[in-house]
C-alpha cells in the first residue's frame, strides 16, 4: 500500500508498506482523508522532540471500515464512515485515574510517538473508532483538530458572561472560537493574517485584531472597557503571545495554554500574583470533546471549505509540505485524499 513517510528532517516521500491485518479487537480502515497537523510540520522541520525517524505522520482521520477483526462489537459493520481518536491511554497513571485520558503520562499519538494514518490503510483498536453516519467523509477529517480547541474552552470554564481572546486562528484556534461562541461568550480573535481573521469572523468571533498592524493593548482597552478579556486561549505557541496573554488578561482571569513555544519563556511573577490568575495547560481532547464537535458538525450550517486550504493527492504531499514549511502563516488545513 502507499504511505507517506518523513524519512528525516526536511525529507518526505511516498513509499510502499505492507498492508496491515486487523488483530483481535481491531478494525481495518481504508483512509479517505487525512489532515496534516502542526505537529506534522514540526516533525518535518526537525523540531518535534517526541519523534524518531522515519515516521508516517497523520492523526486527523476520515476513513471507511474495510474489515473487522475478531472480538469487535457487532455495532460496527463494513462500509461505515468513521473517524479515530488517535491517542492512547494507559489507564493507570495519575491522569487516567482522574479520567483525564487526554493527558495520559504515557500517551502515544498516531503520527508522533508511533506511525500515523498517512497511508491507504490502518488497523486500530475498535475502542478508538467513532462512527457517525450523518457526517461526510470530509467533515470527519475535521473532527480531531477541532476537538483540541473545544477542550481548551472546556478547561477555561467559559460561560456566556465571558470575553474570550483567542491567540492564533489556525485550526486549533478555530475550534476554540467555535466552542466559545456556542457557549455564548464574546470572542476576540487575534492573528497576524487577515485571511484567517476573516474566517474567524465567519466562525463566530465578535471582534478581530491583526496584532501586526494594530496595537493589541489599545484595541483590547476599547473592546473591554479597560478590563481585559476574562479568558485568554494561547493557541499560537509563540513567546510573544504567551507574555501578552499574562499581560492582557483581566484581573482574576484565566489563561489556557495549548501552543508549544519553541523556546523557554521568562515571566515576571508580579502579574500572576496581583491578578490572581488561573493558568493551565490544555492537551489533546477527551471523548466528550469528540462528541461535542461531532454534534456541532451535524447541527451547524458550517461551510467546511472555510477551514480547508488545500486537498492534495498522496503523490503531491511532499511538495505540498515543502511549500507549507516555507509559508505556514496562511494555511488552515491541508487534507490528503487517499
Amino acid at each position: 500500500m502507499k504511505a507517506i513517510e518523513i524519512t528525516e528532517a526536511g525529507e518526505m516521500q511516498l513509499v510502499e508498506r505492507a498492508l496491515p491485518q486487523p488483530a483481535s479487537g481491531e478494525i481495518l480502515l481504508k483512509l479517505k482523508y487525512v489532515g496534516f497537523c502542526g505537529s506534522d510540520l514540526s516533525t518535518y522541520l526537525g523540531k518535534n522532540p517526541l519523534v524518531q525517524y522515519p515516521r508516517v505522520p497523520g492523526h486527523e482521520i476520515s476513513a471507511v471500515i474495510e474489515e473487522i477483526g475478531e472480538n469487535v462489537p457487532d455495532t460496527f459493520s463494513v462500509g461505515q464512515l468513521v473517524t479515530v481518536v488517535p491517542y492512547t491511554n494507559c489507564g493507570q497513571c495519575s491522569s487516567c485515574k482522574k479520567k483525564r485520558f487526554n493527558a495520559c503520562r504515557y500517551n502515544q499519538t498516531l503520527g508522533v510517538q508511533r506511525d500515523g494514518a498517512m497511508a491507504e490503510y490502518i488497523s486500530v483498536p475498535w475502542q478508538k473508532v467513532l462512527k457517525d453516519e450523518a457526517l461526510s467523509d470530509l467533515q470527519l477529517a475535521l473532527v480531531e483538530p477541532l476537538t483540541v480547541g473545544f477542550h481548551a474552552i472546556d478547561n477555561g470554564k467559559v460561560t456566556d458572561i465571558d470575553t474570550v481572546m483567542v491567540f492564533g486562528c489556525g485550526m486549533i484556534g478555530s475550534g476554540a472560537i467555535i466552542r466559545a461562541k456556542l457557549r455564548g461568550a464574546t470572542v476576540i480573535a487575534v492573528d497576524i493574517d487577515d485571511s484567517k481573521l476573516e474566517v474567524a469572523k465567519e466562525l463566530g468571533a465578535t471582534y478581530t485584531i491583526n496584532s501586526k498592524d494594530q496595537n493589541l493593548h489599545e484595541e483590547l482597552e476599547k473592546i473591554t472597557n479597560g478590563d481585559g478579556p476574562t479568558v485568554v486561549i494561547e493557541a499560537a505557541g509563540n513567546p510573544i503571545t504567551y507574555k501578552a496573554a499574562i499581560e492582557e488578561v483581566a484581573f482574576a482571569g484565566r489563561v489556557v495554554c495549548i501552543g508549544y513555544a519553541g523556546s523557554e519563556i521568562s515571566f515576571s511573577t508580579k502579574l500572576w500574583v496581583q491578578k490572581e490568575l488561573e493558568i493551565m495547560g490544555s492537551r489533546n481532547a477527551n471523548p466528550s470533546d469528540f462528541e461535542a464537535v461531532m454534534k456541532y458538525l451535524r447541527e451547524s450550517d458550517l461551510d467546511e471549505s472555510l477551514l480547508v486550504s488545500r486537498i492534495v493527492d498522496p503523490e503531491d504531499a511532499p511538495e505540498t509540505m515543502k511549500e507549507w514549511s516555507e509559508a505556514p502563516g496562511k494555511i488552515l488545513k491541508i487534507l490528503v485524499k487517499f
